[in-house]
This record gives C-alpha cells, structure tokens and sequence, in this order.
C-alpha cells in the first residue's frame, strides 16, 4: 500500500512539473507554428497512420526554415545553442521531405520522424530563461 502511494505521489509531481511546459504560452510563433504541424503528424505515424506526414511535409519544412530564420528571443541564454539545433532540424526536415518524395517507406519515415521530434525536444529544452 505504502508503495502505491508512494508512486501515486511521484506521478503526481510530475505531472505538476508539467503543466508550465503545456500550458504555457510562447511568444516564439514560429516554434508555436513547427509544433503544431509536429504534433499532428508525428503522433498519427506513433499510431502506424503516415498520411498525415506524407501529405504535411512540405508544410513542416516550410515551418521548420520559418523557425530557423526567426529570431530567437533574447530571454534564452543559449541562443547560440538553439541555432545550432535549429539548423539540424531543418536539415533534417529537408531530408525527409525528400525521402517522401521519393517514396521511402513507413519504416524510413517513422525512423527519421523520431529523430526529428527529439530534436524539436532538445530546442525546447534549451527555451530556458
């Protein structure tokens, strides 16, 4: 018993820790703008449903050269950081985008796709103030 609460306790805080990262508001549009398209293709290919990616990612790569050209808020201490990863994303967007057009298969797409939304997750992770 003491053990369930104990894990009770533990998911509780982290989801506490959370709900900042989810609902706060940026005032970076073009990451809020990636995110969007990320969201919505990356957890449909989770599911096995890679039309979402198919037909969005030349949507995405518009997205991701927005954000890399975008300025980065000065309030982020690690701006050179940022555009380093910001630069990967992009290129990496690129590269899928091209793979799709070229008709790789889901296995392709969902391996690069993975590698993408970690990286979307190391910019946000250096988004820190």
């Amino acid at each position: 018993m003491k053990q369930v609460k104990i894990k009770l306790v533990a998911i509780f805080l982290l989801l506490l820790n959370s709900i900042p990262f989810v609902f706060a508001k940026s005032d970076w549009k073009e990451k809020d703008q990636f995110h969007e398209v990320m969201s919505q293709t990356f957890h449909p290919a989770e599911e096995g449903n890679f039309k979402p990616i198919r037909a969005r990612s030349e949507e995405m790569l518009t997205k991701a050269l927005a954000w890399q050209k975008s300025s980065i808020p000065k309030e982020f201490k690690k701006q050179k950081d940022i555009q380093l990863q910001l630069d990967k994303l992009a290129m990496g967007v690129k590269s899928l985008r091209n793979k799709i057009q070229q008709g790789v298969n889901d296995d392709v797409i969902k391996a690069d796709l993975v590698a993408l939304h970690d990286v979307f997750h190391e910019i946000v992770g250096l988004c820190k103030e």
